[in-house]
Parts: C-alpha cells; structure tokens; sequence
C-alpha cells in the first residue's frame, strides 16, 4: 500500500475516532432526563437543505464529518467538512461552513489539502409555531489549496430562500438557492440555481430518517441532481449522530456519496 493510501486510512481512523469519542463524550455528559430548559441541538446535516431554524441563541454548535464521494467517471474523494453555527437571537444568526482535510484521486493523480470556506448570515421569518421562512446570504471564498474546494476559484456570492413546516411526527424543508460565480468558462452562465425539497420523519425519541431530492441548474453547463437518504440518532438533547447516502439521477454512470458525522451544541457562549 503506497503512502498516500496510508495516509487517507489513517485520516479515515482519525475522523472515526473523533466521532465515537464524541458519541462517548455525550452520552457520558447526558442527564438520565434531560432537563426541560436544555437546550437541544439543531441539525442542518445530513442533507443538502437548510432548514429555517437556527440553533440555540448564544450557543457555539459544531458540525462535523467524514464523507466519500466517487462520480461518474471513477475520481474519488474524501473530505472533513465542518460546520460552525452561531445565533444571535431565535431569528438572526451566522455560520462559518468548511470544506475541511480534502484528499482527491483521479487518474493516477492524487491531491490532498484544505478546501475552501462560507460565512452565510440568516434571517428567520416565523409563521406559526410549526413553520416558518427563511433566508440566508453569504459568500464562498477560494481560502483552500486549487481545486479541492467548493468554490469557482474566486469568492461566489449566494442566497437562499426557505420554507420549514412540521406536519404531525413529518417535517419538511424546501430550499431554493442561485449562486453567482465568480469564475466560469466560456459561454457559460454565471448563475448557478439550486432547488431541495427534503422530508424526514421522528422514529421515536431519538431516531429519525429523511430524504431529500435537489437539482441544479446553469446555462452552458450540466444539469444535475440527485436523491439523498440518511437517518439520524440523539445521543443527548445536544449530541445527533448522523449517516446517510445519496446517488445522482441521471443518464450514465452514476455518481454517488456516503457520509457520516455529528452536530453537537457546544458551549454557551453568551
């Protein structure tokens, strides 16, 4: 086994041991009932839809992750995303979004380092106590190594538009999000359009399960979309442990990912 493969186990070995060892944090850290002014944690993994929702004002909450992803073509990759939320009050908060440790193969070539990272603000428009809109903004900035990133190269420019509803033991998001690039090829669009629509379901106390459709749009470019499936567990009112899947939907090879992590309400903060 060459060094690099060494080197991804042994990132795949730390990123397991991150995740039981918050796992084993938590439900350490748990009360046998929680009590009823706990906070709870607010997952916007595992899916690509935000929810309107933000996290407990006050309180740092963490994302983290380990994903794989292989596309049509046989390039793989594996990444570390991590996500870190912040909110001000139940309507107005701010998130620092990371690509995180990305190692990518394709075609004899291999490439490893930090990818590129977000800071989107949200706003919350609260309907009733079961739904709301949403909306965010915020930019993506090349801060990673070339080509390992999310972004075009130079800072992207986003908004996003959001609808949350619970129906009974049912909760739904719907996302629709455009993107204004900052680098594009010739005779391609500089807008990028995003829709989700995501389902998921309680399964009791601590479990639920969802899944979610999203589709992406630009002139001059390939469509795409794609159906995603994961489910998650509560280990404590401020620990979810998450694992899902998701495959595109289109003609040809297909192109998939598996992934797995955790949000975890941190800290209080102020």
């Amino acid at each position: 086994m060459g060094s690099s493969d060494c080197s991804a186990a042994g990132t795949r070995r730390l990123a397991g041991s991150i995740f039981v060892a918050a796992a084993v944090f938590g439900a350490s850290s748990a009360p046998a009932v929680a009590a009823e002014d706990e906070p709870s944690a607010t997952p916007y993994r595992p899916g690509v839809a935000t929810p309107a929702a933000l996290s407990a004002p006050g309180w740092l909450e963490i994302e983290a992750g380990i994903q794989h992803d292989r596309d049509g073509g046989g390039a793989r990759a594996d990444s570390l995303p991590v996500t870190l939320k912040l909110a001000f009050t139940p309507d107005w908060g701010i998130r620092l979004d990371a690509d995180g440790l990305v190692r990518r193969r394709d075609a004899g070539s291999r490439t490893s380092g930090l990818g590129d990272a977000a800071v989107i603000l949200k706003r919350r428009f609260a309907i009733s106590d079961d739904q709301a809109f949403g909306l965010e903004g915020g930019a993506t900035v090349p801060s990673g190594r070339r080509g390992l990133g999310s972004s075009s190269g130079k800072p992207d420019w986003g908004v996003n538009a959001i609808y949350s509803g619970d129906f009974g033991a049912w909760h739904a998001d719907v996302n629709v999000a455009a993107t204004r690039l900052g680098a594009v090829e010739v005779d391609v669009a500089r807008t990028q359009s995003l829709f989700v629509a995501a389902v998921s379901r309680s399964l009791g106390d601590r479990w639920s399960a969802g899944a979610e459709v999203s589709a992406t749009r630009q002139r001059g470019a390939e469509h795409t979309s794609q159906l995603l499936v994961g489910t998650s567990y509560a280990v404590s009112p401020r620990l979810v442990l998450d694992v899902g899947a998701s495959r595109s939907l289109r003609s040809g090879p297909p192109s998939w990912s598996v992934f797995s992590g955790f949000t975890w309400l941190a800290t209080r903060i102020f």
